[in-house]
């Protein structure tokens, strides 16, 4: 029976390519077509068939090896399979007791399996001979790497699919042994990869979009601090537990984006500044945030987008008919966010009021719950510490929330020369599956324009 080498093909490629699987072994069967290694460079999956039946005598590279066109494959014993199993079976009578040096066979000849439709199935020989075979056929420089690579060749190919089905398991993250296939041979097709995903997404929790109750992160290992020095563990606040369990929830169910912007509050610090005087009596303080509340309240307005939110399942956006803003205040025990309600329909001095008020009962723990609920819009600042931006997280269920930093006196050009203009940071955090990048530029642009401006909130 004559061999014959198969080598790596024209495959379009220049330079070589990876080998990442051998779908053949020593001593089996192929067809004319069948699969028997598969190939990937930088654009695609290759898959070299088999160009004659024949029986696999000898392999000569390995999964990793890089081949280009030309590279020997294997060594494969082409005849005709009705032949090789006759020929088989009467060296197996002759010599029963002597181990065969070929395949055995199955009882059941090749001949009636042919006439049933059915493909001879050849045993490999023993785990020893094939080693040795293999060695010997080898190229003293491909040796060592099948000797290495042993464990994979010598077993057979547990799966059959083309390229664009591995191309697309490796696209989904699928282990494609574990796949049943159903097609021909058990070859695998694209839909049994579906099917794979599907049945494995419905073992998952079930966890819809805008959920408050998430999976969770991966579990942290545990670190044990005191065998590196002396430490002290200091109980967190009630406040600050609840506040961690909120923040970490909006984190894992909120796709967050973050948009900068500034505002030239030269005017408006200045028409503070003269309020000052005349409200010093009154007990008033007028501060940039009264001016940011009442800003922010115009801008909802304008935007009801960013005065909704999403329903449980995320398919409906619950626009609000009613403007409340939250307004974060740090206290000794951690940050609470108390509500102004309806700010749409008071004053910027009632608004600088009931900032104060809120402000004073949060740090005298005098705030009631329903003096926390009913936000649709928040605003931290951090503008009485520091800093020149951040990135606040969104105050789910709402959809943004705006980031204020500290003033300061900065050079803008004019078109003639530069001018000092007094620059307040900000920064909005919002949804993205409510709120577009466009959205919420213009969302920012527009409470810069009326901070810039602030004659805009008597119109």
């Amino acid at each position: 029976m004559p061999n014959s080498v198969i080598c790596v093909p024209d495959f379009g490629e220049e330079g070589e390519v990876d080998v990442i699987e051998i779908s053949v072994a020593v001593g089996e069967s192929v067809n004319k077509e069948d699969s028997l290694i598969v190939l990937e460079s930088e654009k695609a999956t290759i898959e070299v068939p088999c160009p004659t039946n024949g029986v696999v005598e000898a392999i000569s590279i390995a999964v990793g090896d890089k081949v280009s066109e030309g590279t020997p494959i294997l060594t494969l014993v082409v005849d005709n399979i009705e032949t090789l199993v006759s020929q088989q079976s009467a060296e197996t009578e002759k010599a029963p007791t002597e181990p065969s040096k070929e395949s055995k066979v199955q009882s059941t000849s090749a001949a009636e399996k042919t006439d049933r439709g059915e493909s001879s199935q050849i045993v490999a020989p023993n785990s020893e001979e094939k080693d040795r075979n293999t060695s010997q056929s080898l190229p003293q420089g491909k040796q060592e790497s099948v000797s290495e690579g042993k464990a994979d060749l010598n077993q057979p190919a547990k799966f059959h699919a083309g390229p664009a089905v591995r191309l697309l398991a490796r696209e989904l993250g699928v282990q494609l042994d574990l796949v049943q296939g159903s097609g021909p041979k058990e070859r695998v097709l694209k839909q049994d990869l579906y099917d794979f995903v599907k049945k494995g997404l419905q073992t998952l929790p079930s966890t819809s979009v805008g959920s408050n109750h998430p999976s969770g992160p991966t579990a942290l290992p545990k670190v044990d601090f005191s065998k590196f020095g002396a430490v002290e563990e200091v109980p967190r606040t009630k406040i600050q537990r609840v506040s961690a369990q909120a923040l970490l929830r909006s984190w894992q169910n909120v796709p967050q984006v973050t948009q900068f912007d500034e505002a030239n509050i030269s005017e408006l610090e200045e028409f503070r500044q003269q309020q000052k005087q005349s409200l010093q009596n009154t007990g008033t303080k007028l501060t940039v945030m009264a001016f940011l509340v009442k800003a922010c309240a115009s801008a909802l307005k304008a935007f009801p987008d960013f005065n909704a939110s999403l329903n449980d399942d995320g398919t409906m956006l619950v626009r609000k008919q009613y403007l409340n803003i939250g307004v974060a205040v740090d206290t000794p025990r951690g940050l609470l966010v108390p509500v102004i309600k309806e700010v749409d329909k008071k004053g910027l001095l009632d608004i600088a009021l009931e900032i104060q008020d809120l402000a004073a009962r949060a740090k005298e723990r005098k705030l009631s719950p329903q003096d926390m609920q009913g936000g649709c819009f928040s605003i931290s600042s951090l503008g009485g510490i520091g800093g020149t931006s951040f990135t606040p997280i969104v105050n789910w269920p709402e959809v943004a929330i705006l980031g204020v930093s500290r003033s300061q006196i900065m050079p803008r050009w004019d078109g003639e020369q530069f001018q000092p203009q007094l620059t307040l940071p900000l920064s909005l955090s919002y949804d993205h599956r409510v709120i577009d990048g466009a959205a919420a530029a213009l969302f920012t642009r527009y409470i810069v324009n009326i901070l810039t401006d602030i004659r805009q909130l008597i119109l």
